[in-house]
């Protein structure tokens, strides 16, 4: 995870985390968190290149709309980032 860009690695996220995780669902959830319009000429790109590393699978609900889902190594990935951000978070403070 370490090569890809925080906007790819917060998408990864977004997609494991949402129950329906298509196109503009994934759009609607990182436009409320960045507070701002994610434009599709920013979004499918990247979603693309998750798609290539294999982090992510893409499917098709219908003629319009691509479903996207974390692969069992984008799943790791998130979880290895996970563990590597908990070692240099102090709990205690």
């Amino acid at each position: 995870m370490y090569d890809l860009t925080g906007f790819q690695r917060d998408l990864l996220y977004v997609v494991a985390g949402l129950d329906d995780p298509h196109g503009l669902a994934v759009k609607d959830e990182l436009e409320d968190y960045y507070e701002k319009e994610i434009h599709h000429g920013r979004l499918y790109p990247n979603l693309d290149t998750l798609v290539e590393k294999g982090l992510m699978e893409k499917s098709q609900r219908d003629r319009r709309t691509n479903e996207y889902s974390t692969t069992r190594r984008g799943t790791r990935e998130i979880e290895a980032r996970t563990e590597w951000e908990a070692g240099y978070i102090d709990h205690d403070a």
